[in-house]
């Protein structure tokens, strides 16, 4: 057993045991299927690195428990005290318990479970947004992230994402968009794609980005851009569903040579998001 740090921020609880069940929310983040079982009943995610903490925190997101290492305990101090100060556990210890209690090595040092707060409608949020992005059915959640992250970055006002859409709040997207995901307002369409006529009425032209004979350049939707556009990107390999694609205002193809036909998800979302950012 290992001790406790002196400098340990008083009202931190040292954990000793990588099962201690008052830590069962952080127990083997790798097994998604445990996570799956878990995040519903109990409303949460878990936000790992400080920054990543700082920004769900800053959109209005509730802190469950806080754990770190020795280290980060007394270096976030801006994260601890305020914690503390409102009766929010928080839970310190060795790099080498919570790899074995998580299941992987905590390199930025600090780890958060968070209340998942409730899903907007998507009128909700897509009122005054002129582009929005949709992503259909992509299941890697790094992808999702990443495509979060260029949301951010490229003028994206809005993410809807169908029902098996991966999480956006999983711990990995959540990592991989360095918090964009709390940036971006998104939620859930449901149904999908019946939910293509429920953007046509909020004033949105659809344009699927697909392999199509009758897919118009991306360099054509650039010089012309609708006022409101949602851009709908399909999942790894398949691409869009055919009954997507039919249901779309136009299909929108990325002209690309050296004989590739397509980009990665996450590639494609941050190309065809910069041509079509509002100017």
């Amino acid at each position: 057993m290992s001790e406790a740090p002196a400098d340990l921020p008083p009202g931190a609880v040292w954990v000793e045991d990588p099962r201690d069940p008052r830590v069962r929310d952080y127990f083997q983040l790798t097994d998604v299927a445990l996570r799956r079982v878990l995040e519903p009943q109990e409303g949460l995610y878990l936000a790992e690195s400080d920054k990543v903490i700082r920004r769900a925190l800053a959109s209005g997101h509730r802190m469950r428990s806080l754990l770190l290492t020795p280290r980060w305990a007394t270096e976030l101090t801006e994260l601890v005290r305020p914690a503390l100060a409102g009766g929010i556990p928080v839970y310190v210890g060795s790099p080498g318990v919570i790899e074995e209690m998580t299941g992987f090595h905590l390199h930025r040092g600090a780890i958060a479970a968070m209340h998942r707060p409730a899903l907007p409608g998507v009128a909700e949020v897509v009122a005054g947004a002129r582009r929005v992005a949709v992503l259909e059915d992509v299941v890697d959640h790094t992808n999702v992230g990443a495509a979060f992250r260029s949301a951010a970055a490229l003028g994206v006002d809005a993410v809807l994402v169908t029902p098996r859409c991966a999480d956006p709040l999983y711990r990995r997207a959540v990592r991989v968009s360095m918090g964009t995901v709390f940036q971006v307002p998104w939620t859930r369409i449901d149904p999908w794609p019946g939910g293509v006529d429920v953007l046509r009425e909020e004033g949105f032209t659809v344009a699927a980005l697909a392999l199509a004979e009758d897919a118009v350049d991306l360099d054509e939707l650039e010089a012309g851009p609708p006022e409101r556009l949602a851009l709908v990107l399909g999942t790894e390999g398949d691409g869009l569903s055919p009954r997507t694609v039919e249901s779309a205002d136009l299909v929108v193809r990325i002209p690309m040579g050296g004989g590739v036909d397509s980009l990665n998800v996450a590639a494609a979302s941050a190309v065809a998001f910069w041509a079509v950012r509002p100017r």
